[in-house]
C-alpha cells in the first residue's frame, strides 16, 4: 500500500477474498447492486503461469494478467475497492457479520464473505516440469489442445487414472505417447482403448525433462532412453484447495476424486450463515468462464438476500398500525 492509498476502514456489504475470475466476477455484480465491497488479492491466481487463456468467449488468446487487470478497472467504475494484501484470517462478528483480518494488521467488518481463493496444483517431482508448467508442459486439452494440435505428445501417467489424459488429448494429435512413469500395469480396457486411440505405451520411470534453447525436446527416462517430444501433458497429483479461512470458519467439506473441497449450493453458499464460496477454491474444473459464472451467482445471491435483510429490518422498526 503506498502513501495515496487510503486506509481500509468500517463495515462493508461484502468482502471478497481472492481477486481471480471468481472474485472479480462477484464484486461487480454487487457493485453494480450499489453495495460497498472490498476484494482483497493475494496476487496467486492459478493461471498466472500460462501466457494466454483459451476458451473464453470474446477473450480467447488474451492474457490471464490483462484479463484481471481489465475486471479490476470495470469495479472501479462502480466504487468496488480492491487492495493487494493477504487474509489471515475471519471470524463470526456478532449475528449478522464477520471481522476480517489482513496479514498487514488491517481489520474490517463484512455483512458477507465470498470466498474466491483458488486452488494449487501440486505437480509430480519430475525434473523440468515445474519449471516449463504452463508453457510446453500443460494440463488441459481444452485449454492448451488447438495450440499445439498435430505435435508429438508425451502424457506422463496419473498413477490413479493411468489412461486418462491420455485419451483425452487423442482428439489434437495422432502421435501420442504415454508414459506409464510410477502407475501400475493396465487394466485391459484401458489398454484396448488406447490402441483404439493409436497411442504408444512406454513403460519405466520419468527421470525428467529435455530441453535445448528454451524448448521443450523430449523426455528422458531413468534407464537411459529418450523419447521425442515436443509437449508434454501432466496432470496434479495432488489439488490443495486455498481454503484455510472456510476451514477456519467451520464451512462443511465434501469428498471428491480430486480431494476435500468445500460444499455449496448452486449458488455458492456454504454451510456456514453469510458465506459463500466460487471459483477453483470449491473444485478443480472451474475454469475462467466457469469461475466467473459462479462468481456472478453468487453475487446476485448475496444482493438479494442483503435487501431482503435490509427491508425486513426496517419493517420492524415501522411503529405499528
Amino acid at each position: 500500500m503506498n502513501e495515496n492509498t487510503p486506509p481500509l476502514s468500517g463495515t462493508y456489504d461484502a468482502v471478497v477474498i481472492g481477486g481471480g475470475a471468481a472474485g472479480l466476477s462477484a464484486a461487480l455484480i454487487m457493485g453494480r447492486s450499489r453495495l460497498r465491497v472490498l476484494v482483497v488479492d493475494a496476487g496467486e491466481p492459478r493461471n498466472a503461469p500460462a501466457a494466454h487463456m483459451h476458451g473464453v468467449l470474446s477473450r480467447d488468446g488474451a492474457s490471464p494478467a490483462d484479463y484481471l487487470a481489465a475486471g479490476r478497472r470495470e469495479l472501479a467504475a462502480y466504487g468496488v475497492v480492491v487492495r493487494d494484501g493477504r487474509v489471515s484470517g475471519a471470524a463470526r462478528d456478532g449475528d449478522d457479520g464477520f471481522r476480517v483480518s489482513l496479514a498487514d494488521g488491517t481489520r474490517v467488518r463484512a455483512r458477507r464473505l465470498v470466498v474466491t481463493t483458488g486452488l494449487v496444483d501440486e505437480l509430480p517431482e519430475i525434473d523440468g516440469v515445474a519449471e516449463r508448467w504452463g508453457r510446453d508442459v500443460v494440463h488441459c486439452p481444452y485449454c492448451h489442445g488447438w495450440e499445439v494440435r498435430d505435435l508429438p505428445f508425451g502424457v506422463i501417467a496419473h498413477p490413479d487414472m493411468p489412461a486418462h489424459q491420455a485419451l483425452m488429448v487423442s482428439r489434437w494429435s495422432r502421435d501420442v505417447t504415454l508414459f506409464l512413469h510410477t502407475a501400475g500395469e493396465l487394466s485391459a480396457r484401458d489398454a484396448a482403448l488406447l490402441d483404439a486411440a493409436g497411442v504408444e505405451v512406454v513403460t519405466g520411470e520419468v527421470a525428467g525433462l529435455a530441453v535445448e534453447e528454451d524448448r521443450l525436446t523430449g523426455v528422458r527416462l531413468s534407464d537411459g532412453r529418450f523419447v521425442p517430444r515436443s509437449v508434454v501433458f501432466v496432470g496434479a497429483r495432488r489439488l490443495s484447495a486455498r481454503d484455510a479461512v472456510l476451514r477456519e470458519l467451520g464451512a462443511e467439506l465434501r469428498e471428491t476424486p480430486f480431494g476435500e473441497f468445500v460444499a455449496v449450493d448452486e449458488t455458492g453458499r456454504t454451510s456456514v450463515p453469510g458465506v459463500w464460496a466460487a471459483g477453483n477454491v470449491t473444485g478443480p474444473q472451474e475454469q475462467v468462464v466457469n469461475a466467473v459464472s459462479r462468481g456472478y451467482r453468487a453475487g446476485v445471491a448475496i444482493g438479494n438476500e442483503l435487501l431482503l435483510a435490509d427491508l425486513e429490518a426496517a419493517a420492524a422498526r415501522r411503529p405499528a398500525g
